[in-house]
């Protein structure tokens, strides 16, 4: 009996890009995986993992990627503002990171 594993693809559709935003509009980064077994999406900034079951401003859309409504900047408080990554995981494969992308925030 052959032992040996099929290869499963599991990659990045669509990776996020640097992008700038405005202040107080919304904005998405973009992020898909594919694999026969739907990819757990989660994304860092800054390299810390976004919790975003109870961010009422940030939220994670069907395919993947970030949507982060009413950006915030100031100059005491750039919580949108640094450097972003999808990451996506199925368990019986492993976890595949983005590349990171950048998110700038531009004055009025």
């Amino acid at each position: 009996e052959s032992l040996v594993r099929t290869f499963t693809p599991f990659y990045f559709l669509v990776e996020p890009l640097d992008v700038l935003a405005v202040r107080g509009m919304s904005v998405i980064m973009n992020c898909s995986a594919q694999c026969e077994t739907p990819p757990r999406i989660e994304w860092r900034k800054d390299g810390s993992l976004l919790n975003l079951v109870s961010d009422d401003r940030r939220q994670l859309l069907p395919d993947g990627s970030l949507l982060i409504n009413s950006v915030v900047h100031s100059k005491h408080n750039k919580p949108d503002e640094g450097y972003y990554q999808c990451v996506a995981t199925v368990d019986s494969l492993g976890t595949i990171v983005s590349r990171t992308a950048k998110l700038t925030v531009a004055g009025k």
